[in-house]
């Protein structure tokens, strides 16, 4: 990972998505599942018997998007800013053939989206602390996990399919096209 200030360029990511390859399934058609911090992400990912899916954390950290440290914490100009680079990897990588999801997002349109009850996303929230989760919003940061869900929710308004759990949207997704 890269300190937080590096300066980024353009550069062939072959060798990044060959090595993700190896551990990942690709397919004919790439997806992306948005969806916001303690929404099951992880647990989707990990219970997998076969990896289809990857992570949008472990995809945008092998592709050097996402920078060294709690970047999410950041005022939101410099999070957009980080999160559009995120953008440019997870189109690459639907173009590959990879399904990610993942909770980085400004202008890339997903193919599904998950907003979680709120409730129930709270409750895992207040679950977490700063230093026992695997990144994203924890139990001090309630507010800023409702801007994210309001902010995702603006692609239902464009047409973008919205699910309340990320199974339901991968199984929508894989099995409607």
């Amino acid at each position: 990972m890269l300190p937080i200030d590096t300066p980024l360029i353009f550069a062939d990511g072959t060798a990044a998505y060959s090595k993700l390859a190896k551990t990942h399934e690709t397919h004919k058609h790439g997806y992306f599942i948005l969806a916001p911090s303690a929404s099951g992400k992880t647990h989707f990912v990990t219970q997998q018997k076969t990896r289809h899916w990857i992570d949008g954390d472990e995809l945008w950290l092998a592709a050097l998007a996402q920078p060294a440290g709690a970047w999410w914490l950041e005022p939101i100009e410099r999070a957009e800013q980080i999160e559009a680079r995120c953008d440019v990897i997870t189109l690459e990588a639907k173009r590959l053939g990879f399904w990610i999801v993942g909770g980085s997002n400004t202008w890339l349109k997903p193919d599904a989206i998950v907003i979680p009850n709120w409730q129930t996303q709270k409750h895992h929230l207040q679950q977490r602390t700063q230093g026992d989760n695997d990144g994203g919003f924890t139990n001090s940061q309630l507010e800023r996990a409702l801007i994210q869900r309001k902010w995702f929710n603006r692609w239902a308004k464009q047409g973008v399919p919205k699910f309340l759990s990320i199974t339901e949207a991968a199984d929508y997704l894989t099995s409607s096209r």
